[in-house]
């Protein structure tokens, strides 16, 4: 006789949905408490965003090609690869800083959902860094889970959407928006929600990344005329166009809320 719980066949059954849920929030936390990860911050943003030099070969090989519409696509590719290379940056700038912090604490890993683009970046960045980075993937049919640059023991791939939002919000202090589509606008408006009602109990810096995008994609001040937000959840938003000024605006937020001041010395904190 075959043991409930080592029946692959009822396991992957409707019947054991609620199994496949509550392990999607127990391995992970399993594997979180196992190395003392508590706080991270997220990026989110497109998946398409490519590298500078990935879009640079696009354009050209576009440009033999003679194809006017290829050539367009090109140019819009390396005009989002800035995206990738700021959020590399970014994420190297925020784990050299947050490795100067207190051991003990290990405190701001950065936090990707995994996958190509902006996420490959943020994870990059870390990694670079020589530091722990965390991807959220999610199972998908045409699209990469898991980069190569996410710490192996930090690597996760999700069935449902919810629990992967789940483990975004739960321990983030920061979250990072950068230019992205739908995916991208699902987890900026749920996180937006999350904190507009309070569902989120500590304060949580959000940065609106790329205002020449984002000034066109969403028009806060509209959603203020229209009377569907107030004025001041406009606060909530705090726009950045540069790894540096994105960089000082998270640096000031997490040390003012977090007493950091203190905290700093000159060793770094183990990896998995």
């Amino acid at each position: 006789m075959e043991k409930a719980y080592k029946n692959l066949e009822f396991l992957t059954s409707r019947d054991a949905r609620t199994i496949r849920i509550l392990a999607e929030y127990l391995e992970p936390q399993a594997r979180f408490e196992h190395y003392n990860v508590k706080d991270t911050v997220v990026f989110f943003g497109s998946a398409r965003a490519l590298s500078p030099e990935q879009a640079g070969d696009k354009l050209q090989k576009a440009v033999g090609s003679g194809n006017d519409d290829g050539i367009e696509r090109a140019k819009r590719a390396v005009k989002l690869s800035r995206y990738y290379e700021d959020a590399r940056t970014l994420a190297r700038m925020l784990t050299e800083w947050s490795k100067g912090l207190r051991p003990s604490e290990r405190r701001f890993i950065v936090c990707s959902g995994g996958g190509p683009g902006i996420m490959e970046a943020a994870n990059r960045g870390a990694s670079e860094a020589q530091g722990v980075s965390i991807g959220l993937g999610i199972s998908l049919p045409n699209e990469p889970t898991i980069n190569d640059y996410i710490t192996r023991e930090m690597a996760f791939e999700f069935h449902y959407f919810f629990m992967r939002k789940f483990w975004f919000a739960y321990m983030s202090k920061a979250m990072v928006i950068f230019p992205g589509g739908f995916g991208t606008l699902d987890e900026l408006c749920e996180i937006m929600t999350l904190v507009q009602t309070g569902k989120v109990d500590r304060p949580l810096p959000i940065v609106l990344y790329g205002n020449e995008y984002w000034n066109e994609i969403l028009d806060r001040d509209a959603l203020v005329r229209w009377g569907t937000i107030s004025p001041k959840d406009l606060e909530l938003l705090h726009p950045a166009d540069t790894p540096d000024q994105a960089f000082d605006l998270l640096k000031r937020e997490l040390t003012k809320l977090y007493d950091l001041e203190d905290r700093v010395d000159d060793d770094t904190p183990p990896t998995p």
